[in-house]
């Protein structure tokens, strides 16, 4: 049965309880007097001990210790101080700073979501809790709305080290158990991975979502599809963040190390809580998927009348669902012949080099598995190796500016920068298009830059460019559908067919095109290379990094 206490009760001789201010899994908190040195306190009492046996009542014990010392060591504003621990009732009780203000998640249920200026202020000084915490070696692990607390005199402040781990300490929690609010927990504290720093601003991510969304990204109807989706889902498309969005979604990211370090994610704060949009958290943010019949700025004569058709998702790296019935236009010989020299508008030359690249069957193979999170773990998560030269993209990151190992950096004259598996080095230069490939050309990787584009947007670009290609052998298309990359207007085609001459075989190739400030000027990334051995990291990885001419 529940022990209940009522105002007045005075423990350890000097504090005396007032209201009841909050409660929840763990226990209750109070406001409370301390007679002592007369100032008002908080009391967390821990009501779960009342219901656990003797051995889990010693390791609850232990945690309320642990809170206690992971607290004391660190040293800043942002951090509820612990003043005392005390055993009263056969249970401990921990005395806290009392802050006069909600938690983040009443404020959220009482008043509405923040404004994303507001939300990033409430980050910078959360962030900043935490980046002094992980300097004392402690570790969060429960960093939610409901343990960030808003003081009425604009304070923001962190409590709860309950489930802190402390660098050094031994494990308090017992094999495969896990702590914390699942709905709020990194992915690879579900796969039971050790967390780090980056697990707490996963969390951080999950937070800010919920300050300018009104909801939990991944909470779902029970634990365990909660959990699903934490690992599986990607969180929904945010609509109410406006210059946050980029930094939630960079957060948020899947594995730890895709997601921004404590730095740039102070930056990245910064910025959006002055209203400027995060240039640095474009290199964290994946291609999104654009709602259906989200397309805009066609010209009045090029107008779609059908609504733009959903992307489909392949079931296999050599067994794409196919978007069309009918079948492609062969060509008599196997290959496209070259183009004739066309002038530098981009809807010409464009479709003139790749028709080109594709006859001498150059390409590099490689996916888009940024966007499938949806039926499982992204190809992108832990890397994979890639066919030709260098790693694959979701690998673990070294030191140097957070590059994938096996990778490296090329800042290029035309004013744009990228990252390529080592091995890889430009070879091949058109009148705006640059080549790169680590042998020759069976694998490639293509960028193209136009300052005037043709077209009113990246998509209707390529549905034109579309049926020249389809002179090639057993032409298919696996998607064609508007999307968003870098906030940008853009539009993602991937595509196979069969090779009869040189290189034969099945090839692959994926094309992601955008337009920058409303068409003032149009970037293609194209990549394919042999369907046996296509990647679906490396990608991922050179669009994550791509850095446009600034």
């Amino acid at each position: 049965m529940e022990h209940t206490h009522s105002a007045d009760l005075v423990l350890a001789g000097r504090y005396r309880l007032g209201e009841l201010i909050g409660r929840g899994g763990m226990g209750k908190v109070w406001r409370a007097h301390d007679e002592v040195l007369h100032r008002t306190v908080a009391v967390k009492e821990l009501t779960a001990g009342l219901y656990v046996s003797e051995a889990d009542r010693a390791v609850l014990h232990a945690r309320t210790q642990k809170e206690a010392r992971a607290a004391a060591r660190i040293n800043h504003p942002g951090v509820v101080t612990v003043h005392d621990v005390i055993e009263f009732d056969d249970r401990p009780w921990i005395v806290m700073e009392y802050i006069d203000g909600p938690s983040l998640a009443d404020a959220v249920k009482e008043s509405g979501a923040l404004e994303p200026r507001e939300a990033a202020r409430v980050g910078l000084h959360v962030l900043g809790a935490l980046r002094a915490a992980h300097a004392a070696g402690v570790l969060h692990r429960d960093v939610k709305p409901g343990n960030v607390l808003l003081a009425h005199d604009g304070r923001v402040l962190i409590t709860d080290f309950g489930i802190a781990a402390i660098e050094g300490d031994s494990e308090i929690t017992r094999t495969g158990e896990i702590v914390g609010s699942i709905d709020y927990l990194a992915p690879e504290r579900v796969y039971g991975e050790a967390p780090g720093p980056a697990s707490d601003l996963w969390s951080l991510g999950a937070t800010l979502f919920t300050a300018v969304e009104e909801r939990s990204p991944f909470r779902r109807t029970s634990p365990i599809s909660t959990l699903q989706a934490v690992v599986n889902d990607e969180p929904p498309k945010l609509t109410r963040a406006g210059p946050l969005t980029s930094v939630i979604t960079g957060l948020l990211r899947k594995d730890p190390a895709e997601r921004p370090g404590p730095a740039e994610a102070e930056r990245m704060l910064l910025d959006a809580m002055e209203g400027r949009r995060p240039r640095q958290a474009e290199a964290y943010v994946p291609t999104q998927l654009v709602a259906e019949g989200m397309l805009q700025d066609a010209t009045p004569t090029s107008r779609i009348t059908s609504p733009v058709a959903p992307p489909a998702v392949p079931s296999g790296p050599e067994q794409p669902e196919r978007t069309q019935a009918p079948a492609p236009a062969r060509s008599s010989g196997g290959t496209v012949p070259p183009a004739t020299p066309a002038p530098r508008k981009r809807g010409r030359l464009r479709t003139g080099a790749l028709v080109l690249a594709l006859a001498v069957v150059v390409g590099a193979g490689v996916g888009f598995g940024v966007m499938e999170y949806g039926g499982g773990h992204a190809d992108s998560a832990g890397g994979s190796t890639a066919g030709s030269g260098g790693s694959g993209g979701g690998g673990k990151t070294n030191s140097h500016g957070g590059i994938p190992k096996g990778w490296h950096r090329v800042n290029e004259p035309e004013g744009y920068s990228m990252v390529l598996p080592n091995g890889w080095k430009r070879q091949m230069d058109g009148s705006n298009e640059i080549d790169y490939t680590p042998d020759d050309g069976i694998h490639f990787v293509r960028i193209s830059i136009d300052d005037s584009p043709d077209y009113a947007t990246p998509y209707l670009h390529e549905l034109a460019l579309e049926p020249q290609l389809k002179r090639l052998p057993d032409y298919q298309r696996t998607t064609l559908h508007v999307n968003n990359f870098r906030d940008q207007d853009a539009a993602l085609w991937e595509f196979t067919w069969t090779e009869t001459k040189g290189h034969t075989g099945r090839r692959r190739a994926i094309d992601q095109m955008y337009n920058v400030d409303h068409g003032k000027a149009e970037y293609a990334i194209y990549m394919g290379g042999p369907a046996k051995d296509w990647d679906r990291s490396r990608f991922d990885t050179i669009l994550r990094y791509w850095q446009p001419p600034q």
